[in-house]
Formats: structure tokens, sequence, C-alpha cells
């Protein structure tokens, strides 16, 4: 090769090597410069083994394994009875002790009265009663025949032939609804309880409605009650519409064929005017299902003369059908019983005595007269 070729071959492999080197800068000077860290603390990251941590299981309660079986109705009247002897008795021994008394001057006459008075009896029952002892004793005269005196004028008050049978069934396939209506306590949530149970203990299917939405408590104190006996209980939100609740209660117990529905309603709202539209309110809706076969009103019977009051407002209201008459243990205030009837024009129904699930019976007339006197 000479040397002018040497040389041109030398000259060629510089020059495709500078272009090399050329290329390989610019390239390199065009490479992206690295993303910055845009990370920020605020949303922060799960650890990797988080993925497979499992939430908690939503607890869903069921019903307890084994019932609550109440008692029947005629166990629940004989210790009831038992029980009503032993609070009122007192006030049948006073009354007695002073009818039997040798001579009954006027001033006796105005112990009875008082005593009569004292037991709520009211201003008209009680001379009713004194002016019938007097005729009965004038007539029949032995001052041993007072106590049967006393029983006959307490039982003809009282009076027997009221019906007093609950109507808690329906007609054409529907349930029998019973609206339980009373001011706050006065024992009308676990009145509605223990009702429920006087029906399961007769096989009878229950269904309750919790339409006191105003009080989250009644409604959950409504739930134990319905739990403890397998009784269903529909509920709403606290503060939902009480209509509507009753009317999902009623539509619940007409689709599932049930004997008797049963709806709590509410005791107190700002006015007494928007309670009672409320009520009102309550059975328009029901009735839109099926007709309201029962009303019962619970009045606390230690309340006395207010207690009369409630009645007189709610029975303007709702058509009260009969009287629930709770908490008459530990005083002797029976004479509500005939106040409360004078008043209404309606039969008290049920009584209570004491705080016991099945603390609760069909008030009878004879039977209770027989416990006031001891």
């Amino acid at each position: 090769m000479s040397e002018l070729a040497l040389l041109i071959l030398i000259i060629a492999v510089v020059a495709v090597l500078l272009v090399g080197v050329v290329i390989g800068l610019v390239v390199r000077g065009r490479r992206p410069a690295p993303l910055p860290d845009t990370h920020t603390d605020v949303i922060v990251q799960p650890p990797e083994a988080a993925a497979d941590t499992q939430a908690p299981p939503v607890e869903v309660s069921a019903p307890p394994a084994t019932m609550e079986k109440p008692e029947t109705t005629a166990s629940r009247l004989v210790r009831l009875r038992q029980r009503l002897a032993g609070a009122q008795g007192g006030f049948g021994k006073g009354l007695l002790a002073l009818l039997s008394r040798d001579r009954l001057d006027e001033e006796t006459w105005e112990s009875i009265e008082d005593l009569l008075l004292t037991a709520d009896l009211g201003v008209a029952p009680t001379q009713q009663i004194v002016e019938g002892l007097r005729t009965r004793l004038r007539v029949e005269g032995a001052p041993e025949d007072a106590k049967a005196a006393l029983r006959a004028e307490l039982v003809g008050l009282v009076d027997p032939t009221m019906d007093r049978r609950l109507q808690v069934s329906g007609a054409d396939g529907k349930p029998g609804v019973v609206l339980v209506v009373g001011v706050n306590g006065t024992g009308k949530t676990t009145t509605v309880g223990k009702l429920a149970r006087i029906l399961v203990a007769e096989d009878r299917t229950v269904t309750l409605g919790a339409a006191d939405t105003f009080r989250a408590a009644a409604v959950d104190q409504l739930a134990t009650w319905g739990e403890r006996v397998g009784v269903e209980v529909v509920r709403g939100a606290e503060g939902t519409d009480p209509a509507s609740v009753a009317f999902d209660a009623v539509q619940h117990g007409v689709d599932g064929g049930v004997d008797t529905v049963i709806v709590d309603t509410a005791g107190r709202l700002q006015t007494k005017a928007n309670l009672m539209d409320e009520l009102g309110k309550v059975k328009r809706v029901i009735e839109k299902l099926a007709p309201v076969t029962e009303v019962l009103l619970v009045i606390d019977a230690t309340t006395g003369q207010n207690g009369l009051v409630q009645a007189r407002v709610f029975s303007e209201v709702v058509d009260v059908t009969g009287v629930v008459l709770t908490k008459l243990d530990g005083s002797a205030k029976g004479g509500i019983v005939v106040s409360v009837q004078r008043e209404l024009g309606v039969p008290v129904k049920l009584v209570g005595l004491g705080e016991g699930p099945d603390d609760l019976a069909p008030f009878d007339a004879n039977a209770f007269v027989d416990a006031l006197l001891g």
C-alpha cells in the first residue's frame, strides 16, 4: 500500500471516531433529569401487611336459644290477687274497724268518708257508698254485717257487669290492632311488653310497633321485651314519623298473618296539642290497613286525680276502650278504679302490681274488692 493510501485510511478512521464521540455527547446531554420527589405524607400508605388484614366481622344479634315462657293467665291472677291483698288490705281493715264500732255517730261517718277519699275513690262515689252503707246498716242493723254491706257497695261501684275482655282479634284475615296510649312515666312501654307476654302465653302470634320514636330508650326497651318471648318488633330511627312506624308495623302484621299487632305510642311532645294531633294521625294511618280493635290508656294509679285529667284528655282524641292501671302496689289507691271508670265510661281491663315481667293480669271486679277488704 502506498503512503498516500495509508494516510487516507488513518484520517477516515479518526473521522469516524470523532463522529461517534460527538454523537455520544449529544445523546448524553439530552437524557431526562430524574423525576422530583412529590410524596407529601398527607395520605399515609398502608403497610404491605395491611393488605392481608381483614376488618372485624359485624355482630348480628340472634334470638336467644331458649325463649322465656310467660305465666298463664290463671297463675298470674292467683299471684296478683295475693299481692293486691297484701298491698291494699290496710284500706279494708280500716273501713271495717270504723263500721264495726258499737255506735256509728257522725264523727265516725266523717272518718269513713275521709278514708274513702284518701283511697282516690272520688267525692261522688264516696257519698254514694256512705249513703248506701247508712241505709243497709239502718235496715239490717247488726254491725257484724258491716263487711258484707261494704263488699256489696264496693262491688256495685266497681261494676262486675262491664265487658273487660281485650279485643285483640281482627276480622277478614286481618290482625287485631291494639293501640297503647298514655303519658311518659306511667309504664306504657312496659305494659306493651307485658301484654305481649300474656298473648304469647295464650299461643297467639304478636308483632310490636315501636312508634314512640322520640325516646330511643323506649324503642330499645320494647325490642328487649320482644326478644325475651320471640316477638318481632318493628322500629325506626330516632325521630322517625311515629305514624310511619305504626303503619309499617301493621303492614308487617298483615303480611305475616299474625294474630295481634300492639303499637306503643309517644307520650310527650312539645305541647299537648302536638301530642294529641300525633295520636290522631297514628290511628288514622293504621286504619288504612286494619281497624284498631282496642285503645288502651295506661294510667299510673299513684297519680290520683292527675290520672283522671290525663284520661279525659286522651279519651277526647283516640276513643279509649279500656284502661290499664299500673303501680297499684304499695299504697291504698284502689279507689282510682272506680273514679276512672266513672270518668270515661270504659272498664279497667288490666292491672299491674309490680316490676316483674308477668306482673300484669286481667282485672276482675269481685277479686279486686275481696283483695281491698283483705
